[in-house]
């Protein structure tokens, strides 16, 4: 794309922004400065995020170990029953939030799960994996599979049905359940994932765009932001970087060749996402591999949109399309 062509926000979306439209975030130099932007953000934003009536989803708090014996939390959403169990046990959801690698919480993505549980009518699992670049990969994704071996383990106790697990995250957590997809088909998990569920996720260290690229005055997620999730995920990896050639298709999912045997996959993405290219790749390869894909790209919206443009139908449709795909478990 030529920096002469111009990228137009969508309508609806750009009236929500414009009371924030005066607000330039200071840009961030490191990890730390990241996840102090990063989680000040989402807490400012979710403080407006609408939800259903918490009182009707009940939460849980169990523990697991992960691979190297750290002792972490799983979250347990779950919303009122509508029928009696099937004596096979439900569906559920492991669900990874996002956060760039270096920040967010199963806390601060609490009303994203709670409104999902509700309008899924499924119960949502959410562990609260470690952080980079204190405990970088593997090691975040080594708790994201250690979690789905404990729904796996643990089913007939928790009354799920192990051959009906979804798979979902949004932006990084996307890419750990990218990650997880293929590390489980690799070591022959079974039962094998039922769905999996990518938001805008976060799939490529080598994504970059030129500095007068269009996109780059849309975006929310930008270049440097980017580049220093993924330097924290990699860091402990062999002392790996961000585009060097030897990073593991686990840690970064785009560069795998081969996605065959992968489950049934959702994508979705913004058309003013810095992801957008990387994702359509990938949802390629899938398709390549002859995985079953449903791809949805929302023009005129950057990465994670629908925290400020909560009330856009572009926000409204895309929540239908991911809630229509998960009651399909």
């Amino acid at each position: 794309m030529s920096s002469d062509q111009k990228l137009t926000l969508d309508p609806d979306y750009a009236r929500a922004i414009a009371p924030y439209a005066s607000y330039v975030p200071p840009v961030p130099t490191d990890a730390s400065s990241l996840r102090e932007q990063n989680d000040w953000v989402i807490e400012a934003v979710m403080s407006h995020f609408p939800c259903p009536a918490r009182s009707r989803v009940a939460e849980t708090e169990l523990s697991y170990k992960s691979a190297d014996g750290t002792q972490l939390k799983l979250h347990r959403f779950t919303p009122p029953p509508t029928s009696s169990p099937p004596p096979s046990g439900s569906p559920c959801v492991l669900y990874l939030h996002g956060g760039g690698f270096v920040s967010g919480s199963v806390s601060s993505f609490r009303k994203d799960i709670i409104r999902y549980a509700v309008e899924t009518g499924l119960t949502f699992y959410a562990p609260t994996y470690r952080l980079s670049p204190e405990a970088p990969f593997p090691k975040p994704l080594e708790d994201a599979y250690a979690a789905l071996e404990y729904l796996r383990d643990n089913a007939e106790e928790q009354k799920i049905d192990p051959k009906r697990i979804a798979v979902m995250g949004t932006s990084a957590g996307g890419g750990l359940a990218a990650g997880l997809a293929l590390k489980a088909r690799d070591n022959k998990f079974e039962p094998a994932i039922k769905k999996l569920v990518l938001i805008y996720p976060m799939l490529d260290d080598r994504t970059r765009i030129g500095e007068d690229h269009p996109l780059n005055e849309h975006l929310t997620w930008t270049n440097k932001k980017n580049e220093i999730g993924w330097e924290a995920y990699l860091g402990g990896a062999g002392a790996r970087t961000a585009g060097s050639p030897d990073v593991s298709v686990y840690a970064a999912p785009a560069r795998a060749d081969d996605l065959s045997g992968l489950p049934p996959t959702y994508l979705d993405v913004g058309g003013l996402d810095l992801f957008k290219d990387e994702v359509n790749a990938f949802g390629g390869k899938l398709l390549a591999g002859k995985v079953d894909v449903e791809f949805h790209l929302y023009p005129g919206v950057p990465h994670a949109w629908e925290w400020l443009g909560h009330e856009c139908p572009v926000t409204k449709k895309a929540v239908q399309n991911r809630v229509a795909i998960l009651q399909k478990l």
